[in-house]
């Protein structure tokens, strides 16, 4: 599988996904999950894994045990890891992008992911990190990477 075929999600996407009080971005973050998901092409990090966790169970109040056993069905995403070469490198993005620490994390797992698509609405659609390019979710659809 090609860089090209993958997608990052970040937590929000994830967030969306789960709490249908959101209405057309949780239509949205279900299309994007369901198409991503036969392929294989959805890709993560702990980070985002973790993030999901405490605001689904603190600001959408799903019962955790729910909220782990989604956890465990993500992690098929083959999270990233956190580790010095990955800060470093959302530290390169924070300096030289000005994005927060975290959204640079983000960036940088997405980097580390090989992927070619973050998928979120934090950054600005079409906004370039190298060879990841940010896609906001909740305006363009799967359809137009030729997924359904």
């Amino acid at each position: 599988m090609s860089a090209a075929e993958r997608f990052f999600f970040d937590t929000n996407v994830l967030i969306y996904w789960l709490d249908p009080a959101e209405g057309s971005k949780y239509e949205s973050a279900r299309r994007w999950v369901s198409a991503v998901w036969p392929g294989g092409v959805g890709r993560i990090s702990w980070q985002v894994l973790n993030e999901f966790y405490v605001n689904a169970v603190r600001k959408v109040r799903a019962p955790a045990g729910d909220v782990r056993a989604m956890v465990q069905a993500f992690a098929q995403w083959q999270p990233t890891g956190f580790g010095l070469g990955v800060v470093q490198r959302a530290w390169y993005w924070a300096d030289k992008t000005g994005v927060h620490y975290w959204d640079s994390l983000i960036v940088a797992s997405a980097e580390t992911a090989d992927c070619a698509w973050l998928l979120s609405e934090d950054f600005q659609a079409g906004q370039r990190f190298d060879a990841v390019t940010v896609v906001n979710p909740f305006r363009t659809g799967p359809e137009e990477f030729g997924l359904s």
